[in-house]
């Protein structure tokens, strides 16, 4: 968990990205940003309010990133935020070339004061406001009102944007970061510009053992058994409720709690070794579980059965409240037994 201390002030640099693949302009400022003492409060709300999850990142190529090397040399010397956030802002517009990715405004900001996992550190934030927010605005003439189409800065309208903690330099600092880009824009932001990757935790840790469990019920499981969407459903319930109850995950309780049989167990570890080497990850056996990954990845395991298109049946709960068969027609049906209706 982190906390940023925002009773103190902060140093802001903003500059203008274009689209370089449209020859769309780079602007860079000559000087720092200057704001009203007012405006701190909300600015500080508008930095901080889109990190909401204790996902963590890390540079990679470090020796060949530019962000990472400016981040570092303003870590060292805060005063030399302007020239740095150039750099930042000019790797930036280097990889703005796609078609789908739009110009906007960049903003680089040092804070002095935050709590990183129990330790007093610095922050950098880098931030990115699409251009996608004009503004009308009516200016009184001598005898009418003329209408200018502006660009804003909406303080609900943050794109793209990452905190880096100065911690843990040699692994590439610790970063929270997030990006609403959709289609060929997202990605760019992580992959290109800032270059970083998850950091190995226990949050990377219980999303990785969500992600084998939803894949293994919904994939594999089908191959190997005979099984229906019912038994699906049972056991992606089960295998959330588990991360769910407990605040450390051994692999031997998950499979001895969520499986149980033998045949099973057998079929998930299997999986689990093509698994890893698939996506060249090694799953832990056990950790602490994160409970913000449990609540991101939980929307996932959804069990829902959807027939036709008359009718989706939820699934949270007591599979023996659910029964599946076929009449003497050979129609399908769902058998609900219920002991109270809301």
């Amino acid at each position: 968990m982190h906390a940023i201390n925002t009773d103190e002030s902060f140093d802001l640099v903003i500059h203008r990205v274009g689209n370089s693949g449209r020859q769309e302009s780079l602007y860079l400022s000559k000087t720092l940003t200057f704001y009203d003492p007012e405006l701190t409060e909300p600015l500080y709300g508008f930095f901080l309010k889109p990190f909401k999850t204790d996902e963590y990142f890390q540079f990679t190529e470090r020796e060949e990133n530019p962000v990472f090397h400016a981040v570092k040399n303003i870590f060292e010397d805060p005063t030399q935020l302007l020239s740095n956030s150039e750099s930042i802002a000019s790797q930036l517009y280097s990889v703005s070339g796609n078609p789908k990715t739009p110009g906007g405004t960049l903003l680089v900001v040092f804070f002095p004061d935050a709590v990183m996992e129990g330790e007093h550190t610095k922050v950098i934030g880098i931030f990115k406001i699409d251009d996608k927010n004009p503004l009308i605005k009516a200016f009184p003439a001598e005898n009418n009102y003329s209408l200018n189409l502006e660009t804003a800065l909406l303080l609900d309208k943050m794109d793209k944007g990452c905190l880096i903690f100065n911690q843990d330099e040699e692994n590439g600092f610790t970063i929270s970061s997030f990006d609403k880009g959709k289609g060929e824009d997202f990605g760019i932001w992580a992959d290109e510009f800032l270059k970083i990757r998850q950091r190995e935790d226990e949050f990377y840790d219980t999303e990785n053992v969500l992600n084998l469990c939803r894949s293994y019920v919904m994939d594999q499981m089908p191959e190997e058994f005979e099984v229906n969407r019912v038994d699906q459903a049972d056991l992606l319930n089960k295998s959330v409720d588990f991360f769910k109850e407990n605040e450390t995950f051994r692999i031997d309780d998950f499979t001895d709690h969520v499986l149980q049989q033998e045949e099973l167990k057998q079929s998930f570890e299997n999986y689990k070794q093509r698994y890893e080497d698939v996506y060249e990850t090694e799953v832990s056996k056990q950790f602490d579980i994160s409970k913000g990954a449990v609540k991101k990845n939980a929307r996932f395991f959804k069990s829902i059965i959807k027939l036709d298109k008359n009718f989706h049946i939820y699934v949270h709960g007591n599979r023996n409240m659910i029964e599946q068969g076929t009449d003497e027609q050979g129609k399908k049906y769902y058998k609900l037994y219920y002991d109270s209706e809301n």
